[in-house]
């Protein structure tokens, strides 16, 4: 399973830049994504993120989150073609040859359409998300949202479910493989997927709500209620760290620009 929004020990462009423009290209690039509704300028932003990926040297751990982004496309396919009936249509879910329910829930391209665009946002968020998470350590990204004055708060909250999400994770692989480890088969097919899911999902649960209790006596010990803070010393800003930003306004600009032709 890829993992997701795990810091890489890597040797490559990105990991040498400020956290603060990193955040500034992501925050730029998800204003993009959110606001861009044709397909074409998505499709084209997402294989931006892609190209700058490989030149950190980290393009392989994005490859790895295409086949779960695909997964989820094809559930905004099925949800929006069963909620929207906008534009012409170009088949049906159930064929118009069976009898009673035949020809009931239309295909339509305006359904098609907005699937398409919801799922290059998402591919253009993750993809977003994932350059800045692989490449910044915590201590730089913590500092780097102090000089945006964002509350040490929002902060730390900020941080955990960042971390939280690749430890569920790693939990979760764990508690397969000691259910495979003592011959557990559930079966085959999609019945055999969800009676899978029940032994990994209630100790997980569980597990993460030990150590959320574990982290809240943790924070109270180590005196974050006080609200005195060590002054950290932040990385000055390179010749990457211009260009990524330039690279940032120029990809708004062109926005802007094929907005008006």
């Amino acid at each position: 399973m890829a993992e997701l929004l795990q810091y890489k020990r890597i040797d490559g462009i990105f990991h040498r830049m400020n956290a603060l423009a990193k955040i500034v290209f992501i925050g730029i690039v998800i204003v993009l994504a959110i606001v861009a509704t044709d397909p074409a300028i998505l499709a084209g932003l997402v294989v931006i993120l892609f190209l700058l990926g490989a030149a950190g040297r980290f393009a392989e751990e994005l490859a790895r989150q295409i086949p779960m982004l695909l997964f989820l496309s094809a559930g905004l396919v099925l949800l929006t073609v069963l909620t929207m009936q906008s534009g012409a249509v170009i088949g049906f879910v159930i064929p118009a040859g069976v009898p009673l329910i035949g020809g009931s829930i239309p295909v339509t391209t305006g359904a098609l359409l907005f699937a398409l665009i919801l799922s290059l946002r998402f591919f253009a968020m993750l993809f977003a998300f994932q350059l800045m998470i692989i490449s910044t350590q915590p201590r730089d990204l913590v500092h780097a949202l102090q000089q945006l004055r964002l509350p040490m708060d929002y902060t730390l909250m900020l941080l955990i479910a960042i971390r939280f999400i690749p430890s569920l994770q790693l939990e979760g692989k764990r508690i397969q493989e000691a259910q495979l480890a003592r011959a557990y088969y559930p079966g085959k097919g999609i019945r055999g997927k969800v009676k899978s899911l029940t032994p990994i999902i209630i100790p997980l649960v569980s597990n993460a709500l030990g150590k959320a209790n574990v982290l809240g006596l943790t924070i109270d010990l180590r005196g974050l209620r006080s609200m005195h803070r060590t002054p950290g010393t932040g990385q000055g800003f390179g010749t990457a760290d211009i260009g990524l930003l330039v690279c940032g306004v120029l990809l708004a600009a062109a926005f802007l620009l094929l907005r008006t032709l």
